[in-house]
């Protein structure tokens, strides 16, 4: 019988099995890619996320605009003016110019309305001849006070908090008048600036 020896050695490597190749370190490369492009585009997601955090804009938000005098605006009239968002960025530029409506009651009797139809936000104009606010886009109809006439809407135009100081017209505007924000429930008052 023949005997048969076994090999005690260890197996030796060949320099092949040592080399990375090209498939893992295209492999690697990839995933590194990917990764980079993954963190670039959640960074403005999170930035977006804690922006309420870390910038704090109270100040302007809160603050009180002068829309102009008294004597800009005749008793009985309703005239279009025009002033800028106290809570902008640099990169808004002309879009932070926004309009309003302001109608002249009696004395320091104020009311200042949005621009904007309380249905779907197309803006408003002032027709004096019949004494309404009228909407192009789908016809909603409000009297002169804010109040719904007809058409579409489901409520009267949105008014801005406003008083009159040291003879001036101010609003609080830093908030855009929506459904849910406090400028909404001004409506519930004939005259909120007084």
């Amino acid at each position: 019988m023949a005997t048969r020896t076994q090999n005690t050695n260890p197996p030796t490597t060949t320099p092949a099995q040592n080399t990375i190749s090209r498939r893992s370190v295209l492999m690697k490369l990839g995933i590194l890619l990917n990764g980079l492009i993954a963190i670039v585009l959640t960074i403005p997601i999170i930035r977006y996320l804690f922006s309420a955090v870390t910038r704090e804009r109270k100040n302007g938000y809160l603050s009180w605009i002068s829309l102009g005098s008294i004597t800009q605006f005749p008793e009985g009239e309703t005239r279009l003016a025009t002033f800028r968002n106290p809570d902008v960025t640099p990169t808004d530029g002309q879009t932070a110019d926004t309009s309003c409506w302001v109608r002249h009651v009696s004395g320091d009797q104020f009311q200042v309305f949005a621009i904007n139809c309380a249905h779907l936000g197309c803006p408003v104009r002032w027709f004096s001849q019949s004494g309404l606010f009228m909407c192009p886009c789908h016809g909603g109809v409000y009297y002169e006070d804010g109040s719904r006439a007809a058409g579409p809407p489901e409520r009267g135009l949105f008014t801005y908090p406003c008083k009159v100081e040291n003879g001036l017209v101010q609003i609080q505007a830093g908030e855009l008048p929506t459904p849910g924000s406090p400028s909404a429930r001004n409506l519930e008052r004939k005259y909120p600036c007084a």
